[in-house]
This record gives structure tokens, sequence and C-alpha cells, in this order.
């Protein structure tokens, strides 16, 4: 990655990198404990049935006591946002993004911390059900409560309760949001922008309090939450003690660039979007993700996952993301501003952790018995996924780094093709590709690179033969300085005071030469040229 910065250090202004969104899940172990009935081809809710036992409660009145225990939930859940006036919305339409919603009600009320809103909708859920003498795990639409706040701490967050058995929680959390509360309390100064920074007044520091996210102690955090979304848990289990399991269920860690100017960054996106679509082999994206490769640079015959690439356009530019497995990796232009251009140069989304592995014991075993071992979902590995994903986007970002991104012919011959106003007059645009192609080749010959050239110079070469009569020579003697005053006016060439002569403009011979080279080029040359990047 540093080789990234350093190729483009005139223009990066600050680097940054971290969690973005971070999805937790909290889950009962103990009420969630079954087994498969092979004889009735169901799953045994037998953590479930235990609690019905604890609590004396008949299995054929499991739904009365669901639905009692239920509404019990929801009321003292939302009793405090009644009392407080906060808004209770219900979604009728799933395909709604909740956090736009809430988003909008909190702006509309100028909430700027604490609750913001209660959004309930009716969601699949797993729970349990009632099936000839056995309770079984089945899948059914279930009330849920999503709580929206600003988080003194966390910045903008929601947790979410599933109402009914076994009450799975899910809290989505943004590492930009808490580190602005982060900034906020050593007051540093930084300007936001969605979910990135366009400008921070010190990006070293900024670093520095982003990294210490990484020493939380999850579980703690986390289980605060437990008693604002299900203030009757402790009576509900009472006589069932169970505590809540924390896995991540989700997690991006990104790494933003912060560039000085927005055209820049425009240009240098042309470059890497097709950089990234077409350079890259699936053995690349392999060892973006850490994975090994054979000697001879190919996939291993015993890999069976699946490998995707895919270029999406959206409002501010262009994203490339890679897919390996149910995890990904992208790059795309984050933000545009005033006070600074965001080049989120990776993003690594991790989804499925089993084809990662974390150097660990073995749980419920020896504390000293470290081994590699597949990666949990759990909190315990936060520290290693975290640590994962940096070097993912180190690789990419890597990767990136060996684009060419020198001028294209189109850049340069794009000002020369487009028609210009030189003392006052319209001229048109040259044709470099058609009939002023010649007249280019002329004005490039090696023996006018000291002396320069003349009108009647031009004559000969454009020409070949001398002029058969006065009036023909007059006539090209004008038409030569019809395309002098041509090229003048599109500065490629400029007139040397006080003689007739003329040179090539310094920064036009590059495109010149470009032009002229190109001209020449077979297919076939081209063909072996691409063979030869790829």
């Amino acid at each position: 990655m540093q080789q990234f910065i350093e190729k483009y250090r005139e223009q990066i202004v600050g680097t940054l990198s971290g969690f973005d969104r971070l999805v937790f899940r909290g889950s009962l172990r103990r009420l969630n404990a079954s087994f498969f009935d092979p004889s009735r081809q169901v799953v045994v809710a037998k953590g479930m049935e235990e609690y019905c036992w604890q609590n004396q409660i008949l299995f054929k009145n499991y739904g009365d006591y669901v639905r009692r225990t239920s509404e019990k939930l929801k009321d003292r859940s939302l009793q405090p946002y009644r009392n407080a006036g906060v808004a209770i919305e219900f979604v009728r339409d799933t395909s709604i993004d909740k956090d736009q919603l809430a988003r909008g009600i909190a702006t509309k009320k100028g909430i700027r911390n604490g609750p913001a809103c209660v959004l309930s909708t009716l969601e699949p859920s797993p729970t349990f059900d009632y099936v000839k003498s056995r309770l079984v795990r089945r899948t059914r639409p279930c009330h849920v409560l999503y709580h929206y706040q600003i988080h003194p701490e966390l910045g903008w967050m929601y947790a979410r309760i599933q109402t009914w058995f076994p009450f799975n929680l899910q809290i989505g959390l943004n590492g930009r949001e808490w580190l602005a509360r982060q900034m906020d309390r050593e007051g540093l100064r930084y300007r936001q922008q969605d979910n990135c920074f366009a400008w921070i007044e010190n990006y070293e520091r900024a670093q520095e309090l982003l990294s210490q996210q990484l020493q939380s102690h999850w579980t703690e955090r986390l289980q605060q939450f437990v008693s604002q979304l299900n203030p009757a848990h402790e009576e509900i289990f009472a006589r069932y003690p169970a505590d809540y399991y924390w896995t991540c269920y989700q997690s991006e860690w990104a790494t933003d660039m912060v560039f000085r100017e927005g055209e820049f960054l425009k240009r240098l996106m042309s470059f890497l979007t097709p950089h990234g679509m077409l350079s890259y082999r699936s053995a690349d994206v392999l060892r973006y993700f850490g994975r090994r490769v054979n000697r001879t640079g190919k996939i291993p015959a015993h890999f069976d996952g699946q490998l995707q690439t895919n270029l999406r356009e959206y409002r501010e530019g262009e994203r490339v993301k890679y897919w390996l497995e149910g995890n990904s990796v992208k790059f795309y232009d984050k933000a545009y501003t005033e006070q600074g251009n965001v080049l989120r140069a990776a993003e690594t989304t991790i989804n499925n952790v089993s084809v990662f592995r974390s150097y660990r014991p073995k749980e419920g075993g020896s504390e000293e018995d470290l081994q590699w071992r597949p990666m949990r979902k759990g909190v315990a590995d936060l520290n290693r996924r975290a640590e994962i994903s940096q070097h993912t986007n180190e690789r990419l970002v890597q990767a990136l780094a060996s684009v060419d991104d020198s001028r294209r012919l189109e850049e340069l011959t794009a000002p020369w093709q487009q028609a210009v106003t030189w003392k006052g007059r319209r001229v048109r645009a040259l044709r470099p590709f058609a009939e002023d192609q010649a007249l280019l080749l002329a004005v490039n010959h090696g023996s006018f690179l000291i002396n320069g050239f003349r009108n009647r110079d031009l004559q000969a070469l454009l020409y070949g033969r001398p002029a058969e009569s006065k009036a023909e020579q007059r006539r090209r003697s004008g038409a030569i300085s019809r395309k002098l005053r041509l090229l003048r006016a599109h500065s490629v060439i400029h007139k040397v005071p006080h003689t007739h002569r003329y040179h090539v403009a310094p920064e036009a011979r590059t495109v010149l030469v470009a032009i002229l080279t190109s001209a020449r080029t077979t297919l076939r040359q081209l063909n072996e040229l691409q063979r030869g990047a790829a």
C-alpha cells in the first residue's frame, strides 16, 4: 500500500484505515440448543423444552404463553419512548430502507443525540412451534423492533430485537460514526461526508483513535443494549438463566485516501476501473484474500469455491468489486467535496469467516493449546478479522499501484480536435488522423529541429515537386499560410520573432510523436503489446 501512497504523495492529503459498518448478533445459546430427530424429520428445540419444564409450562400452552410474553416485552421496550414522545412507526412495506427512513425522521425532528425513533415490522425469523407433543424449530414472520438512536459514544446506530422467542438481537453501528464522537471529545476538527471524512485536522491522531476501537471489550459494550431492548429479560429468564452470545455477522474494514484535487481523482479512476476489471485473473483475487495458489500462478485443483468480479456505476462514480465465497473487497471513489476528495482505495467485507483461520485455543480446551483453527464468528476473533481485512486491503492497493496512469492518446489529442477562436476568428478543429496527418508529419520532420521551418519548406514536403507557374506557387503559398494559421491557433507551432520561421512548441512535440507513432503501429504489434501486458 505504501507504494501507492508514495506514487501519489503530492495529491494524497491523508489516509485512514479501520472499521466501517459492523453488524453484531446476539443469541441465547442455552435456549437455542437443539437436535435433529430423524424419525420425525424435524429439529427438536431441546433448550426451549427445558425452559418450559423449568417454568411449568405445558407444551400445548406454549403458543398462549409466547403471545403474553411478547406483548409484555413490547410494552416495556416501547414505554420509555412513548413517555419521551419519540416517534414509533409500523413499516408495512419490507422494501423500504429503514435506515434512510429513520434518518429522515431524526432530521425532521432536529434530533442530534439520544433516541431517534422506533420502527416495528414483520420479518421472517427463527422461532419455535408446538408439533405433535414436541417443540420444534421453525422460521416464521415475527414482530421485530428497531431502536434507532444517536449514541453519545457510538454515534448513529440501531438495535433490533425479535419480540418472540428466542429474542434474537442485532446491533448495527459504524466505525466512522464512532470515530466522529472520539474526535469530538478530543476537539479534533473534521468534515464528515456520509460515512467518510473529506478532511481531518490531524490524520495521524485520527488513525490512532480509530485503532483504539479494536481494544474494546465487545461483550460488555454490546450487553448494555440488552436491558434497553428487553427490560423484562431478567424476569422472563428468572428460572432458566440464559445469557447472550455475541457474534459479528458482518464487518467492513475500509481504507480511505483523501486527494487534494477532484479532477485528478476522477482521471485516476478512469485508469483504475479498467485496470481493476481487465488486468487481474482469478488467481490474483485469491491472493488478495491471502489464499495460496500454485507455483505456476494457477488456482489449486482442490479449490471449489466461487470467484466473481463486478463493475457497477453509481452516482459518484464507479465501483469494482471482487467476491470470494461470500466475502468481498472493492474500491471506488467515495466523495467529491470542496474540503477533500475521498478514494475508498479498498473495503473488505467479511460475511463468511469459515474460509479464514485464527491462531487460538480450542473452545473449552486448554488456553495453552494454540493452533491455527477455523475462525469463529464470535467477537473473540474480531481482532483477527480486522487483521485479515487490513492485509486484504493492502494487497489490493498494492496491485492498483501498478496502473499505467500516463496520459492517453485520447487525452493528448482532445484539445486539438475542437474548434478554437484565434485573433477574433473561429478556427476549425484539427483532424490528426485524417487530412491533417500529412501536415503534422511534415512539421515534425527531423531537419526542422534546430532552425525551424518556413512556408517554402513545407511546400517542398507536402507537394513533392516544384510549382509549374507563378499562379500555382501563389496558390500553394496561400494554402500553406492557412495551414500555419491553423497550427498556430491550436498552439502546435509558434513563430520565431522577426523571422518567417516556425518551431514546434515543446509541449506539442509529445502529442505529435504519439499521433504519428500510433499511425504507424500495425494490428499485429498492438496484439503483441496486449499479450505482453497480460
